[in-house]
C-alpha cells in the first residue's frame, strides 16, 4: 500500500529513479494504492541522458509494493521495496522504457499490463 507523498523506485529504464506519488486519478478521494493502481509521480532523481527529466510529472503503474497483497486463492505476496513502471499512455498501456529490472507481480499481467509483463524477467 502506497500513500500520498510516498517514494518509489522506477523498475524500468526509462531515466527516472526516485519517484514521488502525489495523486491516484480516478479513485476519487481514496489515498491508497496497491499493486495494478495507476499513480500520478513527480521524479525527484533522474538519469541525466534518460528520456523522463527531473521534476517531470508522470504516470506510474505499481508493480511491487512492500505491504503484502493477498489473492484469491488465498496466497500473500509481497516485495523487498516499492516500485513501479512509468507509463507512456494511460489508454494503450505502454511503458515508456524498453526494459523492465526486477521481479512484478502477477496482477499486473492480469490487468491488462501485457507489455510490461512480457518485458520482465520474472513475474510472481
Amino acid at each position: 500500500m502506497l500513500q500520498l507523498r510516498s517514494n518509489i523506485n522506477a523498475a524500468d529504464n526509462s531515466g527516472a529513479k526516485i519517484l514521488h506519488v502525489i495523486g491516484i486519478p480516478g479513485k476519487g478521494n481514496l489515498k491508497i494504492a496497491r499493486v495494478g493502481d495507476v499513480v500520478r509521480c513527480i521524479v525527484k532523481k533522474a538519469s541525466p541522458v534518460g528520456s523522463v527529466k527531473e521534476h517531470e510529472k508522470v504516470l506510474v503503474v505499481i508493480v511491487r509494493t512492500k505491504k503484502e497483497t493477498r489473492r484469491v486463492d488465498g496466497s500473500v505476496i509481497r516485495f523487498d521495496d516499492n516500485a513501479g513502471v512509468v507509463l507512456e499512455n494511460l489508454k494503450e498501456k505502454l511503458p515508456k522504457g524498453t526494459r523492465v529490472f526486477g521481479p512484478i507481480a502477477r496482477e499486473i499481467k492480469d490487468l491488462g499490463y501485457n507489455k510490461i509483463a512480457s518485458m520482465a524477467k520474472e513475474v510472481y
